[in-house]
């Protein structure tokens, strides 16, 4: 038998990051809060699964420490964040180059850029546009004129094999975007949040995220396997029943939207596919992001990969490694063409990688292309009907919590609550 009540003040469908956040606000001010879920466990796109010992996270994700809105609602010591190094590795046509803050990573650059690679006065203007994002201030650069970021960047005076060799391998892991067609403001708020923080995975993996926002929603009535099949506003129809409310919020993944609000236009839907692979730990691994700039036609294109456990060891079983290998679009490569892909990229070779598990995002990112004006859409559909969602904000995690509590203040708004 379903726990599903009869009546509550709000019904949220989706246990995602969005919900979860704007069940905590609402729960706080008093209501009677229920939370249907249809997965069998809290996240939605932010989950993790452990097998055999190893931390498998819903594809390649990371938790970028400037995001106001994370540094509001999660408790970040208590995460056990462990920090990626800031910096990339790009596999170019002439070899390896490391962008690191550090001596070896200068001199690295040096000895290629001092070649046909990429001009030195790219990467300076590169570093210029990195250091200009980090300084402003956020609400300045939502009113800066907005075009694609392809565009922006070169009116930026950015040379195309720079773009190509360096920009567009590291933002198509980012946005999930190879054409670089997203907004440029979006483009513009994530180098400054890179720039300003840190990129972490918490030792326990992404879940743990999830379940610290879970844990503040406690006071919520949280019902795991409840699918709904039909919303409107006041009333919620799901397998196990149907419920009256005085608010409902849609609070699904941006690829389940559709369904259950067919008036609002389809967000287009960026995905994504992560190979996980393991093998024999190295006595020194490389903590860099690795990434593809080199040109032409050569097989499998990776958007990244990222040896894991040289940065989070608790990722994998002692003595071993989980690397992390991700691509873009729908398609899904074979994961042998995948991992032999990975280890060039590494500098290494395949031998000793087993298959550990795939995982296929299918909405892993809403895109963001412009006219994206002030970033944020409405989350009010009409009094008693809301969404929330990264598809109403930024596509990323600060977007999701952001839209979470806009759409419990427009709901707290119109109940009167206090």
């Amino acid at each position: 038998m379903s726990d599903l009540p009869a009546s509550c003040d709000v019904v949220i469908i989706g246990a995602g990051v969005a919900g979860l956040v704007a069940a905590a606000d609402l729960v706080e001010r008093g209501l009677d809060v229920t939370v249907v879920e249809a997965e069998a466990g809290v996240g939605g796109r932010v989950r993790s699964t452990v097998r055999d010992g190893y931390v498998l996270d819903r594809g390649f994700q990371v938790l970028n420490t400037a995001y106001p809105a994370v540094r509001r609602r999660l408790d970040l010591d208590a995460l056990a964040l462990r920090a990626f190094p800031k910096g990339m590795a790009v596999r170019t046509d002439r070899g390896l180059l490391r962008l690191e803050a550090s001596p070896p990573g200068a001199l690295s650059a040096l000895s290629l850029l001092s070649g046909a690679e990429v001009r030195p006065s790219d990467l300076l203007r590169l570093l210029r546009l990195v250091g200009s994002d980090a300084l402003e201030p956020a609400d300045r650069i939502k009113r800066r004129p907005e075009t694609d970021t392809l565009t922006a960047l070169r009116r930026s005076g950015l040379g195309a094999r720079a773009v190509n060799t360096l920009v567009r391998p590291f933002l198509s892991g980012v946005f999930l975007d190879p054409s670089l067609g997203t907004s440029s403001r979006v483009n513009d708020l994530v180098w400054r949040s890179f720039a300003r923080g840190r990129l972490t995975v918490p030792e326990a993996g992404v879940q743990a995220v999830a379940d610290q926002l879970a844990a503040r929603a406690r006071d919520a009535r949280i019902l795991l396997g409840e699918k709904a099949r039909e919303v409107s506003a006041g009333t919620v129809r799901t397998d196990g029943g149907t419920v009256r409310a005085r608010a409902v919020m849609v609070a699904v993944g941006p690829g389940a939207v559709p369904r259950l609000l067919p008036r609002l236009p389809a967000p287009v839907l960026r995905p994504a596919t992560t190979y996980f692979h393991s093998r024999p730990a190295l006595e020194r691994e490389d903590p860099l992001l690795h990434v593809d700039g080199r040109s032409g036609q050569h097989g499998t294109r990776l958007s990244s990969v990222m040896v894991m456990t040289a940065t989070a060891p608790s990722y994998a079983p002692p003595g071993r490694a989980l690397i992390a290998s991700s691509t873009v679009g729908p398609d899904r490569p074979g994961e042998d063409a995948v991992r032999a892909e990975a280890a060039r990229i590494l500098g290494t070779d395949a031998e000793g990688w087993e298959h550990v598990e795939t995982v296929h995002i299918p909405d892993a990112l809403p895109a963001a292309p412009p006219p994206m004006g002030d970033l944020r859409r409405p989350v009010r559909l009409e009094k008693g009907l809301y969404v929330a969602g990264d598809h109403r904000d930024t596509p990323s995690l600060q977007g999701a919590m952001v839209s979470g509590e806009r759409a419990a203040a427009a709901v707290l708004a119109d109940l009167g609550a206090r």
